[in-house]
């Protein structure tokens, strides 16, 4: 997982293009966890592990959407 110091070394548009793969990340990962819950294919374990991951990748999403978003001084 990249610290939020490494955030702040990265260009504009570089946080733009890893936060619309992060985003894609995001959906499969839900498309999959569902696909393993309808189907009952998948283990508990499994679908535990997927959802950690998907929770990173929201964090991941959150930190760069909050360094990309001006702060407004009210």
């Amino acid at each position: 997982m990249n610290a939020p110091s490494d955030l702040s070394m990265k260009s504009d548009d570089v946080l733009k293009v890893e936060l619309e793969v992060f985003k894609q990340e995001h959906r499969d990962l839900d498309e999959a966890i569902r696909a393993l819950v309808e189907r009952a294919t998948g283990d508990q374990l499994t679908i535990q592990r997927l959802k950690k991951q998907k929770l990173r990748l929201k964090d991941k999403i959150a930190m760069i959407e909050d360094r990309l978003t001006p702060d407004i001084i009210a």
